[in-house]
């Protein structure tokens, strides 16, 4: 099965968290803090949403950083993925 988002959504996939801090601590399950990182998975075609015409800055591959507690959760088979609006992803890492 294939996700194809609808107007300005974009389909990510969640970077794996730290397991170690930068100091060499190891993180257990419940320490370790949800990274706001992510790999653009599929893009919406974009089009006109609010009245303002919308166009997608970010394409499949690119890596990303989103809002917080943005977008919807969703899982497919085994994989897990996010829908977000292209407005809450905040910068793409380069």
């Amino acid at each position: 099965m294939k996700l194809k988002p609808l107007s300005d959504r974009v389909v990510v996939k969640q970077l794996e968290a730290e397991e170690t801090t930068k100091s060499g601590i190891i993180l257990t399950g419940s320490a370790k803090e949800k990274p706001q990182e992510a790999e653009v998975v599929a893009v919406g075609p974009g089009g006109i949403v609010d009245e303002k015409e919308v166009i997608m800055q970010v394409k499949p591959g690119d890596k990303v950083i989103y809002s917080k507690y943005a977008g919807t959760d969703v899982k497919i088979g085994s994989e897990e993925y996010i829908i977000v609006r292209q407005n809450d992803i905040l910068a793409i890492l380069e």
